[in-house]
Formats: structure tokens, C-alpha cells, sequence
């Protein structure tokens, strides 16, 4: 069948592109199909994410073997198919924007590949900032919230954090300046804000980047975001993100804003068939569990929880699994690839999970003074204590609204 819809169509077509089956699977045909018709070039190239794409022909006519992964396959489109049409469209091909940017986290990556990192970008005290995204050539919605592309070439091992790299852009440089930079530990209500800004701030987004707690802090100490989501659980008081604030600004220059009390616990597969019913059951045989990265205040929790009750987290088996979100987590679970997680309710809702709460937790926002004054981020505020936005977290589930938008404590900076 795909031999003769290939036969079809290159007697109809320009150009062909035969989507997935290019990888190395046992009915993966693409290869094979291409062969048959015409000759392929090449099979597998250097590049990631797309590695497994297929270059070929048949008469006079390319075939493209795109993998079946979405942002492999958006990848492959960009670079190879896309010039490939300005060549029979008789054009040059197109030239990208580029924009210098200072990485704020480090990207490492493999002399193998020449390697297409999707970052968020936003210009932070006249610095633009970017920050690297999930890199899973499966994850598509990073690539629809990156702002640009980092290119690693094949003898490079990566970034420092903190360099200046080129950033190919996917959307005009102006839209940068209107840009609202949160770093920091993930929360679904982002993205509900997202949309209420869109509505409600025109020319103005949020460009958020969920790289964990106490990335997010050192994000906001290196004047690289305008925001930062933190979480992170003071084991000693059992308060949160105060003890935090002090020790790594103990110069002050930030306000820590009240956002939302929410639920964590964990995320089960529909009907818990493990009969999970406690942290202390993460140890049983055949459970797999999937775990937040090491920095995220969720990591912080369970690995508090587990020394609390004892819990050895050798014996976990998948704790060492790291994700970057709660929706990571519960897609894995959803998916049948794990059997728990710790995770926030609105998160095991969304992928219809079953959820046991096991701790209330304090989520809050920590703003530097130079964001503090920006009118847009005034603006954002606003929004963040309507009625709009109560009524989205009600719908997710799991939070308890209090104050938002208010100053929990504000740190003055010592020299004033």
C-alpha cells in the first residue's frame, strides 16, 4: 500500500513526503517503500531531534521520509523540506532572524548530532534571556511555546550557563519586548493566565520556562526573569519559600507575592490497580514510580516525605525517573509507562488519574524590585486577583485561593 500511494504520487506531485515509519521498528516500511519505487539517499542523519528521516527519490521527484515524532518531524520539515521548495519554487532560501541571548541554563549536548534546542526568549532588564525547553523530540507543545532555536553543531558538547548564544527566532524580535519571563516550578495556572492576558493585555505574553524551585530562585538572583514560581518546603518550620528568600538574598531586592495554596499527592492509574494507599507503598514489587527533577519543591516534598516515614528510596523503583512538569508525570501514568507520581490534583484531573492527597502546600511568586515596577507586570498582578482567574482554578481543581497578587513579605535591599 505505501509503494503504490508513492508510485501515485509522484506522478502527481512535485515533491512527496512519506510521515513516520523511518525509524528502525518492525513495521516501520519507509525505508523499504522508497527503495522500491525509486533509491534513498540517505537513511538516519546527523541531526536532533530527526535522526531518523530518509532522503530519497523516485524518478525525478524527491521523497522525504519524515519521523512519525512531531517535533522530529517539524524539524525535518524546517530544515530540509523547506529548502528544498525555495529550490524547485527557483528562490533562495530563506534567511532566519537572528538575536544574541544569554543562556540561562546550560545546555549540554552530544558530539553525534548537530542538535535544534527550542528555548523560551524574553527580554528581562534590557537583556534578552533565553531559556531551553523540554527536549523530548515527542513533546511537542515545547516547540509551540518556543520563541526561537539554539543550533549545536556536531563538534560542540554544548552551553554554559550564563554564555551568549545566536537564537534563531520563530516570531518577530519585537514581540520580545512585551514579554513576561517566569522561571521557576510548574504550575497548569499558567497557562490559564497565559490565556487571560492574551485577552485581556494586548501585545503583552508570558513566556514561562518550568526548569524546578531552585532554578527558578537563581534564575530571578542572576536577573534573569521578571518571575520566578516557587514552593520550596522549609523541613525545620515546615513553612515555605521564606527561609528560602532570605538565605540566597540576603541583600533583599525581592518580593515574594502570594499566589495559591494547592493540593499535592499521588497521581494513580484510573482505579489504582497497585492498591497504593500511602508514600510507605512505593516500595512494593513491579510499581513504577516516575519523579520530579532534583531542584523542583515537588522533588523536595517527596524526598522529605520518604525520610519522614523512613522509606529507603533505593527501593523506589523508577525514583531516579526525572520529569519537568506535573503533566509529564501524569501523562506517563495515564500512558501505562508508570504507576505513580507525586503530583498536584488539577494535574491527575486533566489526565483523569486517580489522586490520594498527602500535603497542602504554599505557591508563591518571587519578583525582583526592578520587575516589580514594570506597568505589565502591575498589569499581570491585576489579573491575577479577578474573578477570571478564580473561577479557572476552581475548574482545574486542587487550589485554594486566598490573596493573590498580595506581598507575603517584601525584602528590602540593604542599602536602602
Amino acid at each position: 500500500m505505501i509503494r503504490a500511494a508513492i508510485k501515485t504520487a509522484v506522478t502527481e506531485c512535485d515533491a512527496v513526503i512519506l510521515n513516520a515509519g523511518s525509524s528502525a521498528g518492525t513495521e516501520d516500511f519507509a525505508a523499504e517503500a522508497i527503495r522500491d519505487t525509486g533509491k534513498v539517499l540517505y537513511h538516519g542523519l546527523a541531526i536532533k531531534p530527526g535522526k531518523p528521516a530518509i532522503l530519497g527519490y523516485s524518478g525525478a521527484k524527491p521523497v522525504l521520509g519524515v519521523p512519525g515524532y512531531p517535533v522530529s518531524g517539524i524539524i525535518v520539515i524546517e530544515e530540509l523540506l523547506h529548502p528544498i521548495i525555495d529550490f524547485l519554487c527557483g528562490r533562495s532560501c530563506s534567511d532566519y532572524e537572528y538575536v544574541d541571548a544569554v543562556l540561562s541554563k546550560a545546555v549540554v549536548s552530544t558530539l553525534k548530532y548537530r542538535e535544534f534546542v527550542r528555548v523560551r526568549v524574553g527580554n528581562v532588564d534590557n537583556r534578552l534571556i533565553a531559556t531551553p525547553l523540554s527536549r523530548g523530540s515527542g513533546v511537542v507543545t515545547s516547540f509551540m511555546k518556543a520563541d526561537g532555536i539554539i543550533e549545536v553543531p556536531q563538534d560542540v558538547e554544548g552551553y554554559e550557563s550564563g554564555m551568549s548564544i545566536k537564537v534563531r527566532l520563530l516570531h518577530p524580535a519585537s514581540d520580545l519586548e512585551h514579554s513576561i519571563v517566569i522561571i521557576g516550578s510548574h504550575d497548569p495556572l499558567f497557562d490559564e493566565l497565559s490565556e487571560l492576558v492574551r485577552s485581556g493585555l494586548k501585545g503583552i505574553s508570558i513566556s514561562s520556562s518550568h526548569v524546578g524551585s531552585m532554578s527558578g530562585i537563581r534564575a530571578v538572583r542572576k536577573g534573569e526573569a521578571h518571575i520566578a514560581g516557587t514552593h520550596l518546603l522549609d523541613e525545620a518550620t515546615g513553612g515555605y519559600n521564606i527561609s528560602f528568600v532570605r538565605k540566597y538574598f540576603p541583600n533583599g531586592g525581592v518580593r515574594l507575592v502570594e499566589c495559591v495554596k494547592r493540593s499535592q499527592g499521588l497521581m494513580l492509574q484510573r482505579g489504582n490497580p497497585k492498591k497504593i494507599a500511602a508514600i510507605t507503598d512505593l516500595t512494593q514489587d513491579g510499581l513504577r514510580y516516575v519523579n520530579r527533577q532534583k531542584g523542583s519543591g515537588t522533588r523536595v516534598l517527596i524526598d522529605y516525605l520518604c525520610r519522614k516515614e523512613g522509606i529507603d528510596t533505593a527501593g523506589i523503583y523508577g525514583y531516579n525517573r526525572e520529569e519537568f512538569t506535573h503533566t509529564s508525570v501524569a501523562a506517563l501514568i495515564a500512558a501505562g509507562s508508570a504507576d505513580a507520581g507525586l503530583g498536584i490534583y488539577s494535574a491527575a484531573k486533566m489526565y483523569d488519574l486517580d489522586f490520594i492527597p498527602i500535603y497542602d502546600e504554599q505557591y508563591d511568586l518571587l519578583i525582583p524590585d526592578f520587575a516589580w515596577k514594570m506597568p505589565m507586570l502591575q498589569q499581570l498582578l491585576e489579573i491575577l486577583r479577578s474573578e477570571d482567574f478564580r473561577k479557572r482554578l476552581d475548574s482545574l481543581g486542587g487550589y485554594t485561593v486566598g490573596n493573590p497578587g498580595t506581598v507575603r513579605e517584601a525584602f528590602i535591599k540593604m542599602d536602602q
